[in-house]
């Protein structure tokens, strides 16, 4: 992973009332091992964020002018001087907001791949313990990557080339509607332009009849399930979305565009690319339900066939029983 410029700065506020005060880094961070492993460690604790939203810039203007300076630096703007104004702008942002919380916030432009991303989180640390050299016991700081609530990553590469895109910036979101993170993606100056979980479960609908229009046998849907979960799954992990063309082929090597001709010939309205949503697909892979010593699980693509579920009486029908659970109910009645 190529660091091209990293730098960090830090707003110190706290939530009591008093201003933000802005300390800012005049040089950029020079390579190193250390500045690697960050950048692992929070690739790695943001694409496991769930709850993630994708989008595009707003229209570039005084309330949004975060994707000027972006372009002005692309076009040869110093690094340090277009994230210093950067942080001035969130800073200012983070004083209107009475619940935001400071930290060191990094911008790194780095490369993966054959991609340019800029990466901007808000760092906190957590304090804890460490054994010395002369086997003294020291308080430690820590950055916890675990507590990762304000981040944002752009696909520069994405942005300059593919103008119809409206998923090349992605954020962490507020859990539960919350709206202290408001303030951050008004930073950013971006709008939802994809739904994640409803584009993956259009894509699972999508999956489901496909399987159902080619009657496949039951061993065959289940292998094509776990290859899209685990495709999919993958995919978001390494923060990248799911090409429908690259599934398809994984899907049946012997037909490759099988699947993804059935979706352009349906038109469920699904973009070549779409996020992943990891909740929505672990859902999809099993049905489970447990309460008073009862316990059901089901692979998804049983409901309809094996499994039937009647909504108005609440009740599952299951048919096929497993042999060794048929034996012990005959033998519960003998």
């Amino acid at each position: 992973m190529p660091i091209r410029h990293a730098i960090v700065h830090l707003i110190d506020k706290k939530p009591d009332g008093n201003p933000a005060q802005l300390h800012a880094r005049d040089a950029e961070l020079g390579d190193s091992q250390a500045m690697e492993n960050l950048m692992a460690d929070l690739n790695e604790s943001y694409n496991a964020k769930p709850n993630k939203a994708w989008g595009l810039f707003q229209d570039e203007s005084g309330a949004y002018p975060f994707s000027g300076w972006l372009t002005e630096y692309l076009s040869g703007k110093d690094f340090v001087a277009f994230s210093k104004q950067a942080v001035e702008h969130l800073a200012a942002l983070m004083e209107e907001s009475n619940l935001s919380v400071g930290g060191h916030v990094l911008f790194c432009h780095y490369q993966q791949g054959m991609t340019d991303y800029l990466a901007i989180a808000l760092l906190h640390h957590s304090e804890g313990v460490a054994v010395t050299e002369a086997l003294e016991v020291s308080p430690s700081r820590h950055l916890d990557l675990g507590q990762l609530h304000m981040a944002a990553r752009i696909n520069i590469s994405e942005w300059q080339n593919n103008k119809t895109s409206k998923q090349y910036i992605s954020f962490i979101k507020g859990k539960g509607g919350k709206k202290v993170s408001d303030y951050f993606r008004d930073f950013i100056g971006c709008t939802e332009g994809v739904d994640g979980p409803s584009e993956t479960r259009t894509l699972l609908k999508a999956f489901s009849d496909f399987v159902e229009s080619e009657d496949l046998p039951e061993e065959q849907a289940r292998e094509k399930t776990d290859v899209l979960v685990d495709y999919a799954t993958s995919q978001a992990k390494i923060g990248e979305p799911i090409a429908l063309d690259a599934l398809s082929e994984l899907m049946d090597d012997q037909a490759p565009r099988a699947f993804y001709d059935y979706i352009r010939n349906k038109d469920y309205g699904l973009s070549p690319e779409i996020p992943a949503d990891k909740r929505t697909l672990n859902q999809f892979r099993r049905f489970t339900g447990r309460a008073e010593g009862l316990s059901i699980s089901f692979e998804a693509h049983l409901l309809g066939s094996k499994v039937e579920y009647d909504k108005d009486r609440d009740m599952l029908i299951i048919r096929g029983l497993p042999t060794q659970l048929q034996d012990q109910l005959k033998h519960r009645n003998d």
